[in-house]
């Protein structure tokens, strides 16, 4: 059976290039770089080289580099960090409705410990008005957190202009950029940010590897306690060969990200164009313009997006209805409800997302599966049929 992989949203290959890079930190190159003898100084050099690598593609300085295990850990440090830091200044959070729950959860948290969160409503593309940004500000804020760009439906958001109304108040902003960082230019100065989380799995590198960008002099209090690993700002052993495969695919990254945007922005419209052409009845969700080059996601009416998914998974085809960490969920997707879908509609959400080896061809088997599937699917469907 043939394999076409389309969920470049939800994780990543480990490029070969990465792996090899991080191979000689499991043997060869083993020690613990908080130890002094040449085992853990030699792991040590390779932990502060991806620093200083990681830091040079986001525009920053390496000291303001903290590694992780990922995503949520950044986010959850960015959210939980500042809040205890800032506490005796203000309680008070603005974020999007339509943010990760790893940034939800967090502020779901604070509010039960007494936070105020304000979540900002989006138009029908998931966009957030930096206006309304600057309305819900207060003289209790203490932090903005918006994502750079939706995982579900690529919406890129206007960080540049939410960070300098940040910035002109005085307010510490963190961007979740997992989906954006490797895929599209991240600088942390020119969009005014004081704190922003990355995902080496979702850029070609390893899983359980992360990175948070804490611009010097930000207040911000640890997540994890323990050691003084990253000048006591993270306890816990470095994973050296994560770090390595981390800061080894952000280089492929610089490198090959011109190419492949590209690439990947011709075959996602052609995915957008052909679906909705060939297909009666259906949905773009997200800006058409303003989003990430890989992302298509498409509500198909009146049928389920999870039958949609279980019959191209019997042709060997993997696409997503949304966020992966939410997919066994049996509620729409948030972000779709927050951009005005009904719930049928939210139901039959359908995303696609390409990554560096997608072909035409894997396209073209998508585009051949596709529409019988949806014509069988809604010929059993009550809703179509009332539809008709």
């Amino acid at each position: 059976m043939r394999k076409v992989y389309l969920d470049y949203a939800a994780t990543t290959p480990t490029d070969p290039e990465v792996i090899k890079a991080m191979e000689p930190y499991f043997f060869e190159k083993f020690g613990n770089p908080s130890s002094i003898h040449s085992f853990g100084q030699e792991a040590k050099k390779a932990l502060e080289d991806s620093r200083e690598t990681t830091a040079g593609f986001l525009g920053a300085k390496p000291e303001e580099i903290i590694f992780t295990s990922g995503g949520t850990e950044s986010n959850n440090y960015a959210i939980f960090g500042v809040a205890a830091a800032m506490q005796n200044k203000g309680n008070h959070i603005i974020t999007s409705s339509i943010e990760h729950h790893a940034v939800l959860e967090p502020a779901k948290a604070l509010e039960e410990k007494g936070f105020q969160i304000t979540y900002l409503k989006v138009d029908k593309y998931g966009i957030v008005d930096p206006a309304d940004v600057k309305k819900a500000i207060t003289d209790k804020t203490i932090l903005i957190s918006v994502m750079h760009a939706n995982n579900e439906i690529g919406s890129i958001q206007p960080i540049k202009e939410i960070g300098r109304i940040a910035r002109e108040k005085g307010i510490y902003f963190h961007a979740d950029a997992v989906q954006t960082v490797g895929h599209i230019p991240v600088d942390v100065n020119d969009l005014n940010l004081d704190i922003l989380s990355l995902s080496a799995h979702k850029f070609y590198g390893p899983k359980g590897a992360g990175a948070l960008f804490i611009r010097k002099g930000t207040r911000i209090k640890n997540f994890l306690l323990g050691g003084d690993q990253e000048k006591g700002r993270r306890a816990s052993t470095h994973n050296i060969p994560g770090i390595v495969g981390l800061s080894r695919a952000l280089e492929l990254c610089k490198i090959r990200m011109q190419e492949e945007n590209e690439s990947q922005t011709r075959l996602r419209n052609r995915l957008i164009r052909e679906i909705t052409s060939k297909i009666p009845d259906c949905i773009l969700n997200g800006h058409p313009a303003e989003r990430l080059p890989n992302n298509a996601n498409i509500s198909i009416k009146y049928i389920e997006g999870e039958s949609i998914l279980l019959n191209l998974d019997m042709l060997g085809i993997a696409a997503s209805t949304g966020s992966a960490c939410t997919s066994t969920s049996l509620e729409p997707s948030h972000v779709l409800l927050a951009i005005g879908l009904s719930h049928e509609t939210a139901h039959g959400s359908l995303r696609l997302s390409l990554g560096r080896w997608s072909k035409d061809e894997d396209v073209d088997y998508l585009l051949e599966n596709l529409p019988p599937i949806v014509k069988n699917l809604r010929s059993m469907s009550p809703l179509y049929e009332k539809k008709q």
